[in-house]
């Protein structure tokens, strides 16, 4: 750009006007009114909001408060203030509480969206595709390398079927399963689509909608059955421990808790689980509220009845908290407070992660249409306890939210070790889809998690799964080492840890 030259005499008599070169001078107050917002909104909605404002929570939001307001006065353009509340949400460390792309206002005349188009008309491979069953962004291969290891057998590749699966033998004879869990949601596993597809009941269906939901049915039970076969796959093989794989395992869905079942014959519980007191928060204990009335049309029993009496009475108690008992948040920008002070935390009890129960035995009231409205898993109780041996999760960085569930439930009922790395600490995301945030004056748009699962010390899973078996990358150190330090770690362990040779 051409600079802009004046006259000094000329220079001199504008210096208390605005030069037509100079540019408008900067205004942050309508970012200090969007900060303003964003903290009111925190304060409302957002479930970790009191985690973060204690010492357990590791970030001191007082000084992050003071140092986003300095940014913000300091600013001097849109970009400098922008970053200041980007600053501000990066500071808390949870990925999801965080930004979302920003939307350009309606067009004038807007456009309809087209009606989906039915899959059934499409062949398999369109049809899955035009479901979602894409694969995602889960990555097939294991997050260690333990395909390159010397004794290393590859069973399934984890391309043609859902899990990619091996076992080790070691030189000194120890023989360790790996299966590899890539994400808990099925749109990952495009194979299973294609597998479903011409199932028999999923072709017999009427409309659509049964259509949709008989292939999604079909889905899920392949999904657990396949990873069962794996299971006992490895244990007839001889595999004396197994690792399960969850490195950059993004998360998903329920299916992180369900599928813990099948790691283990002893009983397990759910995490406890916690809702803001927020709309969305009672938009999903309604939600229950209506599952556990259906289930009544179900022909429960004398027990089943007074389970859902009981469940009922429970979740109606923390609706209406979630609706009218909300109490002050605003501490959080002023001082710590200590996570089990019994202050204001604006939190209601939610049952737990697998449903308003958290624990049921298999075939629990001898009916799974009740049972599975109390306690999700129940659902998939045909395929628990696949695996009874010594169980490692290997975790990493990338290791996020219902993979940290399934990390921290296994990890919290005694049943598994982990290894790797520290979890994410993503959490708890979403227990009901809401609308993000829109700042009113920069349009800037988050979303911010209404839920909380506890750890079995009462601390929130947000600040991540630690390894029992820290494996850090080390300098000098290539993939291939790091793969079989997670080996040795393992056949060092599990005498002392799970008793005699393992399985």
């Amino acid at each position: 750009m051409r600079a802009c030259r004046l006259p000094l005499l000329v220079a001199a008599a504008l210096a208390v006007a605005a030069s037509p070169c100079a540019a408008a001078a900067f205004d942050p107050a309508p970012w200090r009114q969007d900060y303003v917002q964003l903290k009111q909104a925190l304060e409302r909605e957002y479930a970790n909001l009191a985690w973060f404002a204690s010492p357990q929570g590791g970030v001191d939001l007082p000084a992050l408060d003071r140092a986003t307001a300095r940014a913000l006065d300091g600013a001097e353009n849109d970009a400098q203030a922008e970053r200041a509340l980007r600053d501000f949400v990066a500071g808390f460390g949870d990925g999801h509480f965080s930004f979302v792309p920003s939307l350009q206002p309606p067009a004038a005349e807007p456009v309809a969206a087209p009606p989906a188009a039915d899959a059934r008309g499409l062949d398999p491979a369109a049809g899955c595709a035009a479901l979602g069953y894409d694969g995602g962004d889960a990555r097939v291969p294991f997050s260690l390398p333990f395909e390159s290891l010397p004794g290393f057998r590859l069973l399934d590749d984890g391309i043609a079927g859902p899990f990619r699966s091996g076992l080790m033998v070691t030189a000194q004879g120890a023989r360790i399963g790996v299966v590899r869990l890539k994400e808990f949601s099925r749109e990952s596993y495009p194979s299973l689509c294609l597998a479903a597809w011409a199932d028999p009941e999923v072709v017999a269906a009427g409309d659509a909608q049964a259509w949709r939901s008989r292939l999604r049915a079909r889905i899920d039970d392949d999904w657990y059955g396949a990873l069962e076969a794996q299971l006992k796959r490895l244990a007839a093989l001889g595999a004396q421990a197994l690792i399960v794989d969850v490195g950059r395992n993004g998360g998903g869905d329920d299916s992180g808790d369900i599928a813990t079942r099948l790691f283990t014959r002893k009983p397990l519980r759910s995490s406890p689980l916690l809702v803001s007191q927020s709309p969305a928060a009672a938009g999903y204990l309604d939600e229950q509220l209506d599952n556990l009335a259906q289930a009544r049309g179900f022909d429960p029993d004398a027990q089943a009845t007074r389970a859902l009496d009981r469940q009922t009475e429970r979740l109606r108690a923390a609706r209406r908290d979630a609706r009218e008992g909300r109490c002050d948040l605003s501490w959080v920008w002023r001082e710590r407070r200590d996570w089990n002070g019994g202050h204001c935390r604006r939190l209601v009890d939610a049952g737990s992660a697998g449903g308003p129960l958290d624990t049921l035995p298999a075939g629990a009231y001898g009916n799974a249409r009740v049972a599975k409205r109390l306690h999700w898993p129940i659902q998939m109780d045909d395929h628990w306890g696949a695996w009874d041996g010594p169980l490692y999760v290997l975790t990493d960085a990338r290791t996020f939210s219902a993979a940290e569930m399934f990390a921290a439930t296994l990890r919290d009922n005694g049943v598994a070790r982990t290894l790797g790395q520290r979890t994410g600490g993503d959490g708890c995301g979403f227990m009901l889809s809401v609308e993000p945030l829109t700042l009113q004056r920069s349009r800037l748009r988050l979303r911010m998690p209404n839920c909380v699962r506890l750890r079995s010390d009462g601390s929130d899973e947000v600040a991540g799964i630690a390894p029992d078996l820290p494996l850090p990358p080390r300098e000098g150190e290539n993939a291939r080492a790091r793969a079989q330090r997670a080996i040795a770690a393992v056949v060092a362990d599990w005498p002392a840890r799970f008793g005699g040779a393992g399985r």
